[in-house]
């Protein structure tokens, strides 16, 4: 019986061999293509001991409700042996509106937490020492924005920011290509993360202040070749406009980060991984000749897919996540999200996500696949898969560069439009059964037995409405117009904006407000129709 034809193709639809010898591999060497770990091109780890070394952070994404609300779920994670804390924001904070705007009616502490002002950044940490944990924020569009609060809070505790450490997502390019979360053309929202990039270089040594996104690129439904392609050029961009600047590429480079998506196809996206750092130190070396070799090192994040999480059969999730996590780590990713196997249905309940931290501290603990550096090296097939997702990812560079860049191509509608026709070639191959979604499309149970979720009530709206209403009420309107003055001034001409944007969260601007006033210097921003 002919079996299936997706099961000879990987997720990216690259043909895949009945088996792999030393003849798939030709051009290949051991002393170029893989080398040691800790050593250029890096495909085997960025570090010489790796995990035997010390472990990822595990860095369990978090965040509903109020700060209050949220920061209770962060101590609990804490508690149980969470590294890391990652901020999920809500729907309005992440397009820059405060919680009482009209358009924020209905979204308020959905999808994260609620943040609009100082104060709620302060709430959101109480009790957590910043010098003493890490933090991650994805936030991109008012990535400075709340970047400034986070400073602000550890100024007013007395913490030097040299002591701070943490990473700033502030990928705008993504939000073009995929999540669509911006708030003001490309060239201005570049600006602003050039701004970040030289502040942080200078001030917040410790701190990643940008981290260049794949993952909402894959979820998306790009394939794992145009997620590298379209992150890692993204990262080529933002490293160009900084040197365009005047900054030092080693000044800068070593503060970069990335952040994957893990998909369920395991040897692809281990290999997808090692692809990723080598292709990072192949191109910034050619590009831009960096003196310090740490600016040719790809450090990541990785978090687990949530678009491959399925409302049916929620329990089979979690199977899904400890495959995709245990690849992420055979990767060698430097931190890690598990997803929790509610996810699908609201934001995850306690037990949900402790269950998914869990799932690494097994894979950390239990597995003995820390025992040794890149395990998987050397084997024909990833090595194989290694060099083809290289290959395909070099095509797209090559394709890109000809555009005359990335914000040309965003503007073009071609990355747009090439996840496009890859989400839609995923979804007729699930409607056809030629790839098995398990409890979708395959192993249907009629009658499924509901599971405990999160709710978000209304309570949690009026609560930050109250507050704004209470804190414009109390503030020095005077100095705080006169702070928002001074940043649009700034905005006109060519100073770094994150000192302005620091007076102004401290003198209680709210982050709608700020948003507000940068928008009437320098406008908004309408999409490409793509089809």
């Amino acid at each position: 019986m002919e079996e299936r034809k997706p099961r000879f193709a990987s997720l990216s639809g690259l043909p895949i061999a009945r088996v792999y010898s030393l003849d798939d591999l030709k051009g290949w060497t051991a002393e170029t293509d893989l080398g040691r770990p800790g050593e250029s091109p890096y495909t085997r780890g960025v570090y010489p001991t790796m995990y035997r070394g010390r472990l990822w952070t595990m860095r369990q994404f978090a965040g509903f409700g109020t700060a209050e609300d949220t920061n209770r779920r962060f101590t609990y994670l804490l508690q149980h042996g969470q590294t890391g804390l990652s901020v999920a924001f809500d729907l309005p904070t992440l397009m820059g509106l405060d919680s009482d705007d009209p358009r924020a009616r209905g979204e308020v502490g959905y999808c994260g937490v609620a943040i609009s002002s100082l104060e709620d950044m302060d709430r959101l940490f109480d009790r957590i020492p910043l010098d003493q944990v890490t933090t991650s924020m994805t936030i991109n569009g008012p990535a400075a924005v709340l970047f400034a609060m986070y400073l602000a809070v550890a100024e007013r505790r007395g913490i030097p920011f040299e002591r701070l450490g943490g990473t700033l997502q502030n990928d705008i390019l993504k939000e073009y290509i995929a999540q669509k979360e911006w708030l003001f053309p490309p060239e201005p929202h570049l600006r602003l993360i050039v701004d970040t990039i030289s502040y942080c270089a200078k001030q917040v040594p410790k701190w990643h202040p940008v981290s260049i996104s794949g993952y909402h690129i894959r979820e998306a439904g790009s394939t794992a070749v145009q997620e590298l392609a379209f992150t890692l050029y993204d990262g080529l961009t933002y490293v160009e406009a900084a040197v365009k600047a005047g900054l030092d590429v080693d000044a800068f480079a070593p503060q970069l980060s990335f952040f994957f998506n893990v998909h369920n196809d395991f040897f692809e996206e281990v290999a997808k991984f090692r692809a990723a750092r080598r292709l990072w130190a192949r191109e910034m070396d050619r590009r831009h000749h960096p003196k310090d070799p740490r600016s040719l090192q790809l450090r990541c994040h990785a978090q687990t897919a949530g678009c491959s999480l399925t409302a049916q059969q929620p329990m089979n999730n979690v199977v899904r996540t400890t495959l995709q996590a245990l690849a992420a780590v055979l990767g060698g990713t430097q931190s890690l999200h598990t997803n929790s196997m509610d996810e699908t249905l609201a934001l995850p309940t306690e037990e949900a996500v402790k269950l998914a931290l869990r799932t690494q501290q097994v894979i950390a603990h239990e597995s003995a696949v820390t025992n040794t550096v890149d395990p998987l090296g050397g084997s024909y097939y990833v090595e194989s898969l290694t060099n083809r997702l290289e290959e395909g990812t070099r095509e797209y560079f090559r394709k890109l560069d000809e555009m005359g860049g990335m914000v040309r191509a965003i503007e073009q509608g071609f990355p747009q439009r090439e996840i496009l026709n890859a989400s839609q070639r995923y979804q007729r191959e699930v409607e056809r059964k030629e790839r098995i979604v398990v409890g979708v499309n395959e192993y249907v149970e009629p009658d499924e037995q509901r599971i405990p979720i999160l709710k978000i009530g209304p309570e949690v709206e009026k609560a930050q409405v109250d507050r704004l209403a209470s804190l414009r009420s109390r503030r020095d309107s005077f100095k705080m117009a006169g702070t928002l003055e001074a940043l649009q001034e700034a905005a006109a001409g060519d100073e770094n904006l994150m000192p302005y944007l620091l007076e102004a969260v401290k003198a209680e601007a709210t982050l709608g407000e700020i948003c507000a006033a940068l928008k009437e210097v320098f406008g908004t921003y309408k999409e490409p129709v793509v089809l």
